[in-house]
């Protein structure tokens, strides 16, 4: 452990879970529907703990959350809670202030709970050759439709060269994160994601090319694949 450890900086993990999930249709939070004992952020933070450079995380949580302090990770000394915001980067900013000591920062979904170990090592190890960071992404296979705004019906076909799903975790410098999301902020800019706040300011994040298994729980069909690519996860991990 002390020799992997050893090949990556000291990083600290972001998980923004404020938001409330409406497309799953649940009555609770989607990161805290479960697969076996544990819920969709437990999975996501066990992930990331598990890598020895990740040393601490931390979890912005709404304001009205029910859930979190009844889980046992609450009590986790390696994880704090902040509260987060109605956007995903007001908590991502958040969760960056109580981050000081951290050169490196990953963001990752709090309902993406079948993260490989083998894509984390990946991404962390371009820590090595990059000053500003990456994320984890696949390439798009199927044909790219455009549709009209506001109406279901086809405008174009996209072309699929070049195109990539984005994927979590995200990894950056902390301090170049920090100053580009908040110029986002200030300028209206549209922050779907950490790499957008970036590409905003006219870095160029690289790809880093992830399992599409790595799947986020958004849609209420998406639990069941979920468990399904968990438990195929940790079968191949305890082996």
């Amino acid at each position: 452990m002390t020799s992997i450890a050893g090949q990556f900086p000291d990083v600290i993990a972001i998980l923004p879970a404020a938001g409330i999930g409406s497309r799953m249709q649940t009555p609770l939070p989607k990161q805290y529907l479960t697969i076996g004992d544990k819920t969709l952020l437990e999975h996501a933070l066990d992930a990331l703990l598990r890598h020895p450079c990740v040393r601490e995380a931390v979890v912005a949580i709404s304001p009205d959350d029910r859930w979190y302090h009844q889980l046992p990770v609450a009590a986790d000394p390696l994880v704090r809670v902040v509260t987060g915001g109605m956007a995903r980067a007001d908590s991502v900013m958040a969760a960056l202030r109580r981050t000081r000591s951290a050169s490196w920062v990953l963001v990752h979904d709090a309902a993406r709970p079948c993260l490989h170990q083998d894509d984390l090592c990946r991404l962390l190890a371009i820590t090595a050759h990059t000053e500003v960071g990456g994320l984890l992404a696949t390439p798009v296979r199927d044909t790219m439709k455009r549709a009209h705004a506001g109406a279901g019906i086809v405008a174009t076909t996209v072309e699929r060269e070049g195109l990539w799903h984005a994927l979590t975790p995200q990894l950056f410098a902390r301090d170049l994160l920090i100053t580009c999301l908040e110029r986002a902020l200030a300028e209206g800019a549209a922050v779907n994601d950490e790499a957008s706040a970036l590409e905003y300011c006219g870095y160029a994040p690289l790809l880093v090319p992830g399992r599409a298994d790595n799947i986020k729980v958004t849609r209420p069909e998406d639990l069941a694949l979920a468990r399904f690519f968990f438990s195929q996860l940790a079968t191949t991990e305890s082996a």
